[in-house]
């Protein structure tokens, strides 16, 4: 298989089949992102040639029973039918929509049984299709793309150079849903940085509230010395949230959000691991995340977010 660099996928991804579609960020600039610096590139398009033979090793590997027999005695789970696969790269989305379809169809021409097509997408990403181009894309399967929104707090967009506004993520979430393509968030706690993680919360979800994801997938921020956010703390631009300050944060998300989604904070980001449905399980989630809070303290949830190696 074609793969660049440390290969990165939701959680909830962990039973689809990877495919490197793109490698590397066409933005490239978040300030807290160290994830694909380990690239000799800023961002590659896949050729079809190297898509297409990899659905054939992945087919063989699914299909021919030596390749069964090995993955067996190796202890690895059986292939099964694919019913789902995943484009991998830091934003696939961003390919022209004919590109997305070419991809489709040499999925659909090895994989028959595939139902859907996921990736990572930008807020941008979505905004570069017309409304037309969506509508075809999700004919061919795509659905449940992931998008870093991270916050709805306009504060820290801006200051993290995301590239776009809150009223973006609502007017290109709105697209998606006229579309039919489900869609997951990420929400990264500790964003808008040391004093206003209330604030930041309840800005997101009042944007998050007029959106449908599917899931929302709550990250604690991690800040790597390789990313320029270091620079700024080192130079006073910027202070972090105390963790304590950051388990706040998400609860003042919790009981602000009002729709109905998943909320999952899964993720080595998380020490602190809950998973639910809201608005069902939000008094349980809360309640939870108050005994951990209780039963910690700010030293220890340091120590382990200093001795995260990557996430």
């Amino acid at each position: 298989m074609h793969f660049n660099g440390t290969i990165w996928r939701p959680p909830y991804e962990a039973g689809s089949l990877l495919l490197q579609a793109t490698a590397g960020c066409t933005h490239h600039a978040c300030k807290f992102c160290t994830l694909y610096q380990d690239l000799p590139f800023r961002f590659r398009m896949s050729p079809l040639e190297e898509i297409e033979a990899d659905l054939q090793e992945a087919q063989l590997w699914s299909t021919d029973p030596l390749c069964l027999l090995s993955a067996r005695l190796q202890g690895l789970p059986s292939a099964g039918r694919v019913r789902r696969v995943f484009l991998t790269g830091a934003n696939p989305f961003v390919l022209q929509a004919e590109r997305l379809e070419a991809i489709a169809e040499r999925i659909r021409t090895y994989f028959p049984s595939v139902e859907s097509i996921g990736c990572f997408a930008r807020v941008t990403d979505v905004a570069l299709k017309r409304d037309e181009d969506l509508l075809a894309l999700h004919r061919l399967g795509y659905d449940g793309i992931t998008i870093g929104a991270e916050t709805g707090d306009r504060e820290a967009l801006t200051f993290m150079n995301k590239g776009y506004s809150p009223h973006a993520i609502v007017e290109q979430a709105s697209r998606l849903d006229q579309a039919g393509i489900g869609y997951s968030f990420f929400y990264l706690t500790g964003i808008a940085g040391a004093d206003r993680g209330r604030e930041a919360a309840e800005h997101s979800a009042a944007v998050f509230n007029q959106t449908h994801p599917q899931r929302i997938g709550a990250s604690m921020l991690t800040v790597f010395p390789e990313s320029p956010l270091y620079q700024d703390i080192q130079q006073g631009r910027w202070k972090e949230a105390g963790e304590l300050e950051k388990l706040a944060e998400l609860k003042t998300l919790l009981e602000c959000l009002t729709i109905e989604t998943r909320f999952e904070t899964d993720g080595a980001s998380n020490q602190i691991q809950i998973r639910g449905n809201l608005p069902r399980d939000r008094e349980r989630l809360i309640a939870s995340l108050d005994r951990w809070t209780a039963e910690a303290d700010e030293k220890s949830l340091r120590r382990y977010r200093e001795n995260l190696r990557h996430l």
